[in-house]
């Protein structure tokens, strides 16, 4: 019943995060304790606390992404976007950021298991796979202006 709980809120949550006054008032409402309800939003990576972009570019960094790339697609996706090192938060492996104008939030992922089509990307939940850097910046320039995904 939480994880449901806990996806609506979010889904329902103009910046797609669960913000812990929220959490407090679940836990109060249905008695669940709110250390509990913490570690279930701080177990699965589904959930956020703390604002998201408009868009989400989602970064694999798996061991056959990481040998096909995927650390340079990162680092030039955080160029392109603006975000500076003091503004990340976690390292290469395991990264959330958004920026300041939330439109996009830029996270990683231990592996998508889609290993065959590394490097692989997800742009607003859609797979992409053998991307590079010019495939990756058209799509974001894409989103930019309103168009694919």
């Amino acid at each position: 019943m939480l994880l449901g709980l806990l996806q609506e809120i979010q889904e329902r949550h103009p910046h797609k995060y669960l913000p812990l006054e929220v959490l407090d008032y679940l836990a109060a409402k249905t008695g669940i304790p709110r250390a509990r309800i913490y570690s279930v939003a701080t177990f699965y990576a589904l959930f956020n606390l703390k604002p998201q972009g408009e868009h989400t570019i989602c970064i694999c960094r798996g061991t056959a992404c990481h040998t096909r790339g995927s650390r340079q697609l990162l680092e030039r996706l955080k160029t392109q976007l603006g975000l500076q090192a003091d503004e990340e938060e976690g390292s290469a492996d395991k990264l959330s950021v958004t920026t300041p104008d939330r439109r996009f939030t830029v996270r990683t992922v231990a592996c998508f298991g889609q290993c065959a089509l590394a490097p692989v990307v997800e742009v607003n939940h859609a797979i992409l796979g053998h991307v590079n850097e010019r495939t990756l910046e058209r799509e974001v320039e894409a989103v930019r202006k309103g168009g694919r995904r």
